[in-house]
């Protein structure tokens, strides 16, 4: 039987999953994070992409976050997410108006628009896409 360990994934307005996996991967602030039983106290900032958790006996589901805090502590973890997604509740559409609106943006650059912003929109929304794309592949297992 593999190990496990106890995994919250919470966002501002909810909780998303609350329950035991076998490992997850995040985007941490210093790159990616591959969390495992065992794995060393940890507290760090997680940027836009996805948390991709494996629940026992294989079963991997997808989640996409806009950012937060990931904390491991022994035999649990907690994301707390700002935004947070399960990939099959995105929109693909939506996602890709948003990447069409941020390249816009930045490429036509005017004095209201705020760059940051408008990168830290396009990252968001790129991230949505590749949830969306990898949910799909999973789904298709």
């Amino acid at each position: 039987m593999a190990m496990t360990f106890h995994l919250d994934i919470v966002s501002a307005e909810k909780k998303l999953f609350s329950g035991t996996v076998e490992s997850f991967m995040v985007t941490g602030s210093e790159g990616e994070l591959g969390i495992y039983p065992g794995h060393t106290p940890l507290l760090t900032a997680i940027k836009p992409g996805m948390v991709r958790l494996v629940k026992q006996h294989g079963h991997e589901e997808i989640i996409y976050i806009s950012g937060g805090m990931v904390e491991v502590q022994p035999g649990t973890a907690t994301v707390l997410a700002d935004t947070a997604i399960r990939g099959e509740e995105l929109d693909a559409a939506k996602a890709e108006e948003a990447k069409r609106k941020a390249e816009e943006n930045i490429q036509n650059q005017h004095g209201d628009i705020d760059f940051a912003q408008a990168a830290s929109d396009l990252a968001k929304a790129i991230a949505q896409l590749r949830v969306i794309e990898l949910t799909r592949q999973t789904r298709r297992k």
